[in-house]
Order: structure tokens, then C-alpha cells, then sequence
């Protein structure tokens, strides 16, 4: 990150859920940056975990850094001008890091700042270096990074499909015989889709890994719509075959909501059916019957097989989020 004034920032470093008004203050800086980005700072993952009160406080370290800058908005006194999130899986494990910049702040050393208090954690041995997600790798999140001595490792690719897009063209959505599309329903099928959601994402531990709690801090969304929340079931049991769970982002910063294919999945012994392409279909005809002006959804840049899908159902590449790791 380029500092064209660099300043005194100290870094205040807690560990666990923090409290309710330092909550509302990190979420209202994500904002603020989602705002400025056009892409939120935050993975979802992160803000469950930081108003989760079952966390664990040796697998959560929140860096935070506040507004000192006498030439600033009184107003925004003591509103955070950056913060950092480590979360692991437990003390010992290398842990996942999104640092976050307010818009008004950026330029003056508030990320190297920081940054540098996570470092100093990692150099004393009280965590394993972290690896780093940029949402959206801006240039100051690609030269930060390179500071630090972190290279990219994954890239996460934000796809995009419009209106009018070659959306009239989308094939239709035929499921196999015996097999039957319905909504979601909240307390009944719990349990039933997070076996499935396990089983068809095994080799994918930040999606297969979802608990109960997870499930629920989601439902408990504003967005949260069952409607929206499809699944193939088979007749002769009501058993879970696959899944579409589709999700609105409301309108922010002068930009209009957008619908998302949130997560798509096929259990092992359903894989074959053709059920990820109907799935696919039937949640991007849900969100576009809902008005929504477009859709987007994340891809792995190296899933070659979810690429071709998307780019035949007329997807196009928006930006990307790269992982970062040290070495």
C-alpha cells in the first residue's frame, strides 16, 4: 500500500467475539469500504464468526486501528479507521486474514500498521503465518502483500450475467424422472440438507464443513428467503439430491441489489444426472422472475468444468478475489 503520509497508528489487538458496539463499528467500516469497492471487504464466514458468542477466543484476533487525524471529519472521531480479522481453527492452525481500510483513511499507513501488528504476532510464535484474502486485489492489496513477502496461491473468480445478456437462451430445466423441485423448509429439512451439503462438498472443507450454527446464523439474514433456497428431491423418499441456494444482495451506494447463485451442489450418488445444470438453471430463472437487473456467483479460477457451464449460460468475468500466502 502506497502511504503518502504515514502516522502514528496504534493497533488495539482482542481476542474472541467482540463487543456489540465494536461489532456495529467493524460493520459499518465494511460498509463503508463495500460502498467505495463495489465488493465487500468481508467474507460472509468472517461476520458469522465475529458476532458468533460460542467462538472460540484462541482461533478469533481482531487488530483494530482508530481515527486520530485532526484533519478528519470530527464527526468520524474514534471510528475505526482499519481492522484485521485473523480466524483459524484453533491456535496452532494457520488462520485465514481480511484486513480492511476505510475509505477515508487509505493512503496514510493504516494498513501497513496493521499488518505489521499481525507480523509481530507471527514473528513471537503466538499465531502460524496467516494466509490472506484480497477481495477485489486492489493495487494496494497486491503491493501490501508484497511487502510483506506473500505471493498469490488461489484465485476466486466474481462472475457476472446481466439482463438481456444471452439470458434468452437459457435451456430449460428438466429434471430426471423421479425426481421432484421444491423449496426449502426451514426446522424440516435442516439436518437432512446439512448431511447433503457435507456429502456433495467433501472436498471443499469451507463449504462441507457448515454446522448447524452456520445454517442458522444464515436463516436468521435479512436476505434469507426459503423460496429462494431450492432442492431437488427424489420422490420415492423426499431424500436431498441436490441443491440451489440463491441469495439477494440488497442495494448499497447508489448500486442495485444483485442475485447471486449462492451455492450449488449434487450429492455423490445423484453426480451424473445432469441435476448441477437444472439446478443452475431453475435458481437463475427464480432470480431473474424476481426482477433482479442481474446475477452474480464466485467460481474457482481452476475449475475448469464450472467455467464452461457458466460461460455457456452467458457469465462473464466481473473481478476476482485472491488468496495470499507468506513465502
Amino acid at each position: 500500500m502506497r502511504d503518502e503520509r504515514v502516522m502514528p497508528w496504534p493497533v488495539t489487538v482482542t481476542k474472541g467475539t467482540p463487543e456489540p458496539d465494536e461489532l456495529d463499528r467493524i460493520r459499518e467500516l465494511a460498509a463503508a469500504a463495500a460502498d467505495a469497492d463495489g465488493n465487500p471487504p468481508l467474507s460472509e464466514q468472517t461476520l458469522v464468526d465475529l458476532r458468533s458468542g460460542d467462538t472460540d477466543p484462541d482461533s478469533l484476533l481482531v487488530f483494530a486501528t482508530y481515527a486520530n487525524d485532526e484533519s478528519s471529519d470530527p464527526s468520524a472521531t474514534q471510528a475505526l479507521a482499519g481492522v484485521a480479522v485473523l480466524i483459524s481453527d484453533g491456535p496452532k492452525e494457520p488462520g485465514v486474514l481480511e484486513l480492511v481500510v476505510h475509505p477515508a483513511y487509505r493512503e496514510k499507513g493504516v494498513g501497513t500498521a496493521l499488518a505489521s501488528s499481525v507480523q509481530e504476532h507471527v514473528s513471537a510464535g503466538t499465531v502460524p503465518a496467516p494466509q490472506a484474502w484480497s477481495h477485489g486485489n486492489h493495487d494496494a492489496a497486491v503491493e501490501l502483500a508484497r511487502r510483506f513477502g506473500y505471493r498469490p496461491v488461489r484465485e476466486l473468480l466474481r462472475l457476472r450475467l446481466s439482463r438481456g445478456a444471452g439470458t434468452d437462451g437459457l435451456p430449460a430445466a428438466e429434471l430426471p424422472e423421479g425426481v421432484s423441485l421444491r423449496a426449502f423448509h426451514p426446522g424440516a429439512d435442516d439436518d437432512a440438507w446439512l448431511a447433503a451439503n457435507a456429502a456433495a462438498f467433501a472436498h471443499h472443507p469451507e463449504q462441507g464443513g457448515m454446522t448447524r450454527s452456520d445454517l442458522a446464523a444464515r436463516m436468521a439474514e435479512d436476505w434469507f428467503d426459503p423460496e429462494g433456497f431450492l432442492l431437488a428431491v427424489r420422490d420415492e423418499d423426499n431424500a436431498i439430491l441436490g441443491f440451489h441456494w440463491t441469495k439477494v444482495h440488497p442495494g448499497a451506494g447508489g448500486h442495485p441489489p444483485i442475485g447471486e447463485v449462492y451455492v450449488v451442489g449434487v450429492v455423490p450418488e445423484a453426480q451424473g444426472m445432469g441435476l448441477g445444470r437444472t439446478l443452475t438453471v431453475a435458481g437463475i430463472r427464480h432470480l431473474q422472475d424476481s426482477g433482479l437487473p442481474a446475477i452474480m456467483l464466485y467460481v474457482d479460477a481452476d475449475n475448469a468444468p464450472a467455467m464452461a457451464l457458466y460461460q455457456r449460460l452467458g457469465f462473464v468475468r466481473w473481478d476476482a478475489d485472491v488468496m495470499y500466502a507468506a513465502g
